[in-house]
């Protein structure tokens, strides 16, 4: 990251990890041996969402198998799923005293349904034992395979996420073997199956204000009306550069354009990660 990027008057100010509920998350988290994306991913969020209470658990793993730009979790051959880990997430849910909780997880390429059967088994277990906890799952593109999908509309999560991340024309530089068609094709799946969809952009990767507002229309297009608008930070020295910090008043304008065009729901602000403010995604779709 240049001097100039790094003392820009714009870049957002991230919170420092503090309090009794931060270290009690914490705690959970590590005594139970569970990923997060907030850790894998250093999340700007981690120290406000966990002072708060709440947490984005990552499962099967925290080996990807793919390698995109912006991402710092590690790529390479994961290790067989844990079958304890199921029974870990949803005793972690209940000993947080989570209303809602969202999960995420690595890309399983290697796994024959991409890890759709893994999550379903994930998502009944944690209603077994947490009856009343709503659910969020931000969800890989499982290669498209409807079956895979089939497996994650069957357990009917109030709201599925999978994140375009970026642009069209950025996509093939920044996302590994993601393709933006292919995710425009899970979220329209997904929604034709009565599913809410949810997905997010980052910002400041060298995209146009056309192209953001190209991607808005695409998400209406196969029925996603929530979405999120962040700026991307550079999370190690070896991921993309930001090219750009996006000051506050153009994140307005993002908001109000999403909004116009008819978007039910939108996050859009420096440190909006696709998990911030989940539990209002789910009031809002709660009210449609």
């Amino acid at each position: 990251m240049s001097i100039k990027q790094q003392i820009d008057p714009h870049k957002p100010k991230i919170k420092l990890p503090r309090g009794k509920k931060y270290i009690q998350i914490k705690n959970i988290v590590h005594q139970h041996h569970l990923h997060t994306i907030c850790e894998s991913g250093r999340c700007p969020n981690l120290a406000e969402c966990w002072g708060n209470g709440t947490a984005t658990l990552m499962i099967l793993g925290n080996i990807c198998t793919r390698a995109c730009k912006f991402c710092s979790v590690p790529t390479g051959k994961p290790l067989p799923p844990d079958k304890n880990e199921p029974q870990e997430i949803a005793k972690s849910i209940q000993l947080m005293g989570l209303s809602h909780c969202v999960l995420t997880s690595v890309d399983r390429d290697d796994l024959p349904d991409f890890g759709a059967g893994f999550w379903a088994e994930t998502i009944e277990t944690i209603r077994q034992l947490n009856p009343k906890t709503t659910l969020e799952v931000l969800i890989p593109d499982f290669n498209y395979d409807k079956s895979a999908l089939d497996k994650i509309i069957a357990v009917h999560p109030e709201i599925v996420s999978h994140n375009v991340e970026t642009v069209r024309r950025l996509t093939p530089k920044i996302r590994s073997r993601a393709q933006y068609d292919r995710s425009l094709a899970v979220l329209q799946y997904l929604k034709e199956n009565s599913i809410t969809t949810k997905s997010g952009i980052m910002l400041g990767m060298g995209e146009t204000i056309k192209e953001i507002d190209q991607v808005m229309d695409d998400l209406l297009t196969v029925g996603c009306k929530i979405i999120t608008i962040g700026q991307y930070l550079q999370p190690t020295p070896k991921n993309l550069p930001v090219k750009k910090f996006v000051t506050k008043e153009e994140f307005e304008r993002h908001k109000k354009t999403a909004l116009a065009k008819g978007f039910d729901f939108v996050e859009s602000d420096s440190l909006v990660r696709s998990s911030y403010h989940a539990e209002k995604h789910v009031k809002v779709n709660s009210n449609n």
